[in-house]
């Protein structure tokens, strides 16, 4: 079967957040929504009804991805989730999803082999291989969860940093615990980080 290809950019992603300056009470921080770049499928047809569904792989170089079989030396990182839309419209990635491929639409009509249709939506992808950026306190990874670090980036942001100290930012706050409502919170937390979920608030102590 043949291959699937499209192409993006894949960077490191960092769950930029915005530190509110509250005088007297811990700042707040929210997430900014931004995952990753756009991906255009090029081939959208060879292992299965969906391109890129759960459970699928892909290889990823510098500028370009291929869906590949999951035994294939060449596989990268696996789907772990798989939805139609975008991601401000749709269900947010699993927690320690390592980066996310948005993928445009492509018609029937613009396919270059005429067999198939993507439709808009977004695959949260996670290595299959160590590093894990979106495992608690790796620094990374599209949504901040409890066990991460943050480090004040200026301008009232702050943004994920890996909590051993080995990146290239020292943390500065931890987020301990996810709860409903800020009155949950411990009174040693410093900063509020929006989660979203039921929990949706992250509190976090300084480190």
């Amino acid at each position: 079967m043949g291959e699937r290809w499209f192409r993006g950019v894949l960077g490191a992603v960092l769950a930029a957040v915005c530190l509110g300056g509250c005088t007297g009470s811990p700042g707040t921080a929210r997430n900014d929504g931004r995952l990753s770049d756009e991906v255009t499928p090029a081939r959208p047809t060879g292992y299965g009804a969906v391109f890129l569904a759960v459970d699928e792989c892909s290889s990823f170089g510098k500028t370009s991805f291929t869906e590949v079989p999951c035994t294939s030396e060449r596989a990268a990182a696996r789907v772990v989730a798989r939805f139609d839309g975008t991601v401000a419209d749709g269900p947010a990635c699993p927690g320690t999803t390592d980066f996310v491929l948005h993928i445009s639409e492509q018609s029937e009509s613009s396919d270059e082999d005429g067999d198939g249709a993507v439709p808009q939506g977004y695959a949260c992808m996670r290595n299959l291989l160590a590093p894990h950026p979106g495992d608690p306190g790796g620094g990374g990874g599209p949504r901040t969860i409890v066990g991460d670090c943050v480090y004040g980036s200026g301008d009232g942001q702050v943004r994920e940093t890996a909590c051993d100290g080995k990146g290239e930012r020292k943390p500065q706050y931890k987020v301990v615990k996810a709860v409903a409502t800020r009155a949950r919170c411990p009174v040693s937390t410093a900063l509020y980080v929006d989660l979203g979920g039921e929990e949706p608030v992250g509190c976090a102590r300084p480190l």
